[in-house]
């Protein structure tokens, strides 16, 4: 076993090399997370409201979930680091347009569009590369990097804010482009898959632990178990982004918050939502999918009973509710490519995520229409809370579809 793992190991960039660089390469692309940093910014430049403020941010998760099932069916076809430098390009270009944008819509087109375009062809190029090369401890492996994505705002959020204040706002959308279109590509270029030697060397380390049972998303599409991943991944991204978006709104609206209070907050749950992704991924692979999706659905019910008991200077309970709910959405999106892996085979993995991740944008536009559908007609917090508690209750049943041999 140790001769073995040496001989890994004398690989050009070894397995956790390539860990380190998708780390950094996910940073840059989480940016776009940062959207609340340049909100107040937009409004006042453009002379537009909360709801128009939002456009950007909304189109780009739409673009982001979109590109990346686009781009799946073409990841093994093409080197990966082809693939990032392509989607890395995209997100300079769409940066820097955005620097001149004469009003909200065009904005939406160079911030929304292209940027969301360019980070979901970029997105699974890294965590392919990083599944191929750690078979045996995926779930760990591709959280790391997908942590990366989840602390982009605790990174560059204070950096674009600092940028901001510096050069105002056009000019920072310039200098992040210019930034992105030379970090990126020069951190691809050493990403690969590995070998057909340097692959078998990898598994004969980790011998019936690797899933042999390959499916292609035709196959996939067929089997019970990806209904439950799928409807399961919806409900989970509907509940993360919900609330994630409205951490703001309930710590300054219910608890009375001050806002620079929040905002600091906000940066204390990007750690959550970051350090999450490996655990979950490792929780993932070491119990199993259906658990790990319920103990995400039981922490869930918990920090929604911890906001329904909250009132207004609850400051302890906001801030472990809402620990909780980041923590859940970084899980996720360790579960959902985890899952994939362990039940569907590494094979087809590309593409078959790609048709698990539409998932994410379907939660993301359900939740954030239904969420703000009730607190227009109840005018009642607590009712975002029920409403969390009766999905997660309707996860907990469908998880029961998820397993490997359906």
């Amino acid at each position: 076993m140790k001769k073995i793992d040496r001989q890994i190991d004398t690989v050009p960039w070894s397995r956790w090399g390539y860990v380190i660089l998708g780390i950094i390469i996910m940073m840059c692309l989480g940016t776009v997370y940062s959207w609340s940093v340049f909100r107040l910014h937009v409004e006042k430049l453009y002379s537009v409201g909360t709801t128009e403020s939002g456009f950007p941010y909304m189109i780009s998760l739409a673009f982001y979930a979109l590109f990346m099932f686009l781009t799946s069916k073409h990841l093994e076809k093409y080197r990966p680091r082809n693939i990032i430098i392509f989607g890395s390009t995209l997100v300079a270009i769409g940066w820097i347009l955005s620097s001149y944008a004469p009003n909200i819509y065009v904005l939406t087109l160079t911030y929304g569009v292209i940027i969301g375009a360019g980070v979901g062809i970029t997105y699974g190029a890294p965590m392919t590369v990083i599944a191929k090369w750690f078979p045996e401890k995926k779930g760990l492996a591709v959280g790391l990097i997908l942590g990366g994505f989840g602390l982009s705002p605790l990174i560059t959020a204070p950096i674009a804010r600092y940028l901001v204040e510096l050069y105002g706002i056009t000019e920072t959308f310039k200098i992040l482009g210019i930034a992105f279109g030379i970090i990126i590509p020069i951190l691809s270029y050493p990403l690969k898959y590995p070998l057909n030697s340097e692959a078998k060397k990898i598994k004969e380390t980790t011998g019936d632990k690797v899933n042999t049972d390959h499916k292609n998303t035709k196959e996939m599409l067929k089997t019970s178990s990806f209904k439950g991943l799928y409807f399961n991944f919806i409900i989970g991204s509907m509940i993360g982004l919900t609330l994630i978006g409205m951490t703001s709104n309930v710590g300054s609206g219910m608890i009375k918050i001050p806002s620079q209070t929040v905002t600091l907050l906000v940066s204390l749950f990007a750690i959550f939502n970051g350090v999450s992704r490996p655990i979950f991924g490792w929780v993932t692979d070491k119990l199993s999918p259906k658990k790990a999706m319920r103990i995400s659905y039981s922490l869930s019910i918990f920090a929604s009973v911890l906001m329904l008991i909250a009132n207004e200077g609850s400051l302890l309970l906001f801030i472990m509710a809402f620990a909780i709910f980041w923590f859940n959405l970084g899980g996720w999106l360790a579960i959902a490519p985890t899952s994939t892996m362990n039940i569907y085979g590494e094979k087809y993995y590309s593409e078959n995520y790609g048709v698990v991740f539409t998932a994410y944008g379907i939660g993301a536009v359900l939740g954030v229409a239904i969420s703000g559908l009730l607190l227009d007609i109840l005018n009642n917090y607590d009712a975002i809370f029920y409403f969390v508690i009766i999905l997660c209750i309707i996860g907990i049943l469908l998880s029961k579809k998820v397993s490997r041999d359906q």
